[in-house]
């Protein structure tokens, strides 16, 4: 599936300060980029970084007192879906250890907030079965809104608000499926669906060797996300993380379907 996307950022500052900009979607197997540019008005040349699990783009640059950013993509999708239900658990001994800290608390997600939920309300569950169920938990059970929750919102605090954004919906399911001994990541992207557009989040559980992407909104689809980054959750991952004071002025995404 192709995906068109276009992204416009304007913010200004007191001073310049430095940025770390985290917006271009990730080239990988399953994302062909047909096209894309990226126009900035930074002082002097960006610098792209790696990035700890080798997906996506960070780039550090210099914004002037007014920053202003344009992005342009398209993104040609060809993940498939599996079943979550039918996925096992891979065994704990197994897990790699680039996967082993995706167990672990993070800043915003603590596992040990659902040691008792979680086999209370799911009993036996394992696995897929177990991810399928969380999911459909917190989508029947959580409040899309845009108002409740903010940059110290943790997935303790969406849980029990019962409400959040997709930020803090993946948050939830991540600290879920942690306690539960699942792995579990944060990912930033795209989705042609989001309602109202913007930036998505949603998580990865991993379950047989492998990630499968799990959006609890129910916005978007394995088929048509373009992943952008991935990380412990979503202070990793944040589109733009600014080393001094910066001002919203505009801010657009523009995400469609192509035919």
């Amino acid at each position: 599936m192709l995906i068109s996307i276009r992204t416009h950022l304007v913010y200004t500052a007191e001073n310049p300060c430095d940025v770390l900009l985290q917006i271009e979607a990730a080239r990988e197997p399953v994302q062909s980029c047909h096209a894309s540019t990226l126009t900035l008005n930074a002082d002097g040349e960006s610098r792209v970084i790696g990035d700890d699990e080798d997906i996506g783009t960070r780039r550090w640059l210099r914004a002037p007192k007014r920053f202003e950013c344009e992005y342009t993509a398209q993104i040609e999708v060809t993940r498939t879906a599996h079943d979550l239900v039918a996925l096992q658990a891979s065994p704990l001994i197994e897990t790699p250890g680039d996967v082993t800290k995706y167990l672990m608390p993070s800043r915003y997600c603590h596992p040990e907030a659902f040691f008792e939920f979680v086999p209370q309300t799911f009993g036996d569950l394992t696995g897929g079965a177990l991810v399928s169920a969380l999911n459909d938990w917190i989508n029947a059970n959580l409040t899309y809104d845009n108002g409740i929750s903010d940059a110290a919102t943790t997935a303790t605090d969406s849980f029990n608000n019962r409400a959040g954004v997709c930020r803090d919906y993946a948050h939830v399911l991540i600290g879920m499926a942690r306690a539960a001994g699942l792995p579990a990541r944060f990912v930033s992207g795209y989705g042609p669906e989001v309602t109202p557009q913007d930036f998505h989040a949603v998580a990865e559980v991993y379950l047989e060797g492998a990630w499968h992407l799990v959006d609890s909104t129910g916005m978007s689809q394995p088929s048509d996300f373009v992943r952008v980054a991935v990380g412990r959750d979503a202070a990793d991952v944040s589109f733009m993380t600014s080393y001094g004071v910066m001002e919203l002025k505009k801010q657009t995404v523009e995400v469609a379907k192509t035919v």
